[in-house]
């Protein structure tokens, strides 16, 4: 009897649904695949005097509390939502609570009446309400399958408090095939008042979770091979959050996953993906280990794209075209957008007759990086060789003053060699589980050939003048949470090996001096500076895109915009990179190609050439989104 009527639900009207709770027959355990294509909603009873702080935290944190009615005091009825309503009895089952304590579970709130007089329910969205859209998208939903209440779990991540309400964000999770997660997350933004798209996609521990297979409410639900674990946000952070609130003598919510049926038809997907590209999200894998994925819009997407075209033509005629790899300025961009950390490093000392032997492709374009980091309030630090301490510490202090960067950079060297070496320097006492670093960033930083040795593009020896700093990025290999970029315009660089085989096919002597050491993302450029420069403004794209902002603070309190006018302000720019340019011919830095000492950067005039991609970078990246 009790599967016929589990396969009946699912087709069933609202109305009849709540007729079953509400006489007791209903036979499931949790309202998961019912009443297809209407709204759910999470409950949540408090006493008159906490409504109104906690309707604030439900507007701080949309993303797991859309509000979709605030009931009248002493209104067991809800109008807008549906008619024949009771919600004393239309849940399957609910929890009570006793300051901040759940002291009972309850089928019916009856014997509350009197009480409930005095009280405010919130009728908040539910995330089974997308499982129809989900579904009509051919996307399984596992936990309907195997007719198991959907899993949910407690993050460690806070969401924004409002008065007593103080609670860490609760999570669902659904296992979902690889090649599906695009379509999950298009088809579920839409639905904003039913949680909207994921706020994580990959590993669960990145979350604070512990065990996929031990959900803090719900029941486990069992991936397929391929599966994702896939994680919206959560109507149970009520539940937490009335947990948090000590001094309400008596409350109510529904038991997790015995939800209210409304009688408001979920809205429709079919046809409303092909909307403005600035709703699209797009999502990417950023990381393998740990696996972890971030989502972004379309537009800018496509606009970081458009900066990966500008600098990728080959005014050296080098052959770099080869090397090309599309969407890895995207992947780096994001993976940096997620970062907490960052170190940066560079330096290639192809003048080895000079003193300095530095050339002025690199530290530019690492400031330029720095600079949008820190606006970002990221933590950045620079390592470089240790013959050349001091003269970085110059650059990054001149850089200070000219106001190209808000504070100074913190600088470090490396010198010694070894991978234990390595991991003391990456992680807190060699902690691997403990990196002191999110990301490693080389841009134009000599980098160490098949043979151990460190090639100029003429083939020249240069390992007398490099410190090990590539141990750094083949240290971060084997650490679980650090992710690498490489910069680069010849195949020299550090991190190039990811293309190596390109450069030694397509590359000048590229047999000689392709770099060995792989980057996870390896970025090419024309000119190195360029890539520090389109990371700089790929970097200020995400931060002014609504869909990643949500994705970074996983849906909990207050989209970013009071920092913008700082993102505006840390972009390069024409007058900035002049600036920069003339502090390098201040401390005798020069063209790399030629040796000049002047305002050209591997032999290409700043003016008209360098000027010009700077200015096309900046224009690409305030660009007004097309209506």
């Amino acid at each position: 009897m009790r599967i016929v009527l589990i396969r009946g639900l699912s087709s069933a009207l609202p109305v009849t649904i709540r007729n079953l709770i509400r006489t007791k027959v209903f036979g499931t355990r949790n309202t998961s695949g019912i009443a297809e294509g209407y709204k759910q909603a999470n409950i949540v009873i408090l006493h008159k005097s906490f409504a109104d702080d906690f309707e604030k935290f439900c507007h701080a944190n949309s993303g797991p509390l859309p509000l979709l009615y605030r009931s009248k005091t002493g209104e067991w009825r809800c109008p807008p939502l549906a008619t024949d309503a009771d919600i004393r009895t239309d849940c399957p089952l609910y929890n009570k609570y006793e300051y901040g304590e759940v002291t009972g579970t309850l089928s019916s709130l009856m014997d509350y009446t009197e009480q409930l007089q005095e009280m405010v329910t919130f009728y908040l969205g539910c995330s089974f309400s997308f499982e129809e859209a989900v579904l009509k998208a051919a996307i399984p939903i596992r936990n309907v399958e195997q007719r198991h209440n959907i899993s949910m779990f407690k993050t460690q991540v806070p969401c924004f408090p409002s008065g007593n309400f103080k609670c860490n964000l609760v999570v669902t999770m659904r296992p979902i095939p690889e090649d599906k997660l695009n379509a999950v997350s298009q088809v579920t933004h839409r639905l904003q008042d039913a949680h909207g798209a994921p706020i994580h996609i990959g590993d669960p521990g990145l979350l604070g979770i512990g065990n996929l297979s031990r959900p803090d409410y719900g029941d486990p639900v069992q991936p397929q091979p391929g599966d994702v674990p896939v994680f919206w946000a959560c109507g149970v952070t009520g539940l937490e959050a009335v947990r948090s609130a000590k001094t309400a003598t008596l409350a109510f919510t529904h038991s997790p996953g015995c939800m209210f049926v409304t009688d408001l038809t979920s809205e429709k997907t079919e046809g409303k993906l092909a909307v403005h590209p600035s709703e699209i999200p797009h999502v990417f894998c950023i990381s393998k280990n740990p696996l972890h994925y971030s989502i972004a819009s379309a537009e800018a997407i496509e606009r970081i794209r458009g900066l990966e075209r500008l600098i990728g033509i080959d005014p050296g005629e080098r052959g770099i075209k080869h090397l090309l790899l599309q969407d890895e300025l995207v992947k780096a961009a994001l993976s940096l957008s997620h970062a907490k950390s960052v170190l940066i490093t560079t330096g290639f000392p192809t003048h080895y007759e000079h003193n300095p032997p530095e050339e002025n492709d690199g530290p530019p374009g690492a400031i330029a990086m720095a600079a949008m980091l820190q606006a970002l309030n990221k933590e950045v630090a620079i390592v470089t060789d240790q013959r050349a301490i001091a003269l970085y510490e110059k650059i990054i202090n001149d850089a200070f003053q000219e106001g190209i960067l808000k504070t100074r950079i913190r600088l470090v060297a490396y010198k010694k060699a070894g991978l234990n070496a390595a991991l003391m320097f990456l992680c807190h006492d060699g902690d691997t589980h403990k990196p002191r670093f999110d990301h490693l960033v080389a841009i134009e930083r000599a980098g160490m050939a098949a043979d151990g040795n460190y090639y100029n593009a003429r083939k020249i020896n240069i390992k007398h003048l490099v410190d090990p700093i590539d141990d750094l990025f083949l240290a971060a290999q084997t650490i679980p949470g650090i992710t690498t970029t490489g910069i680069g315009d010849g195949g020299n660089e550090l991190g190039m090996g990811k293309v190596k085989e390109a450069v030694k096919k397509h590359i000048k002597n590229g047999s000689t001096i392709a770099c060995d050491v792989a980057a996870d993302f390896a970025v090419i450029a024309g000119v190195s500076n360029w890539g520090g420069y389109a990371v700089s403004c790929a970097l200020y794209i995400l931060s002014s895109c609504e869909i990643h902002d949500r994705y970074l603070r996983k849906a909990v309190g207050f989209p970013r915009k009071t920092e913008k006018d700082d993102w505006n302000a840390a972009l390069p720019s024409v007058h900035k990179e002049e600036k920069m340019l003339e502090i390098h011919v201040k401390h005798k830095i020069r063209s790399g190609k030629t040796a000049t000492l002047g305002m050209e950067v591997d032999g290409l005039p700043f003016y008209d050439v360098h000027s010009t991609m700077i200015q096309q970078l900046l224009e690409e990246s305030l660009r007004k989104p097309s209506s």
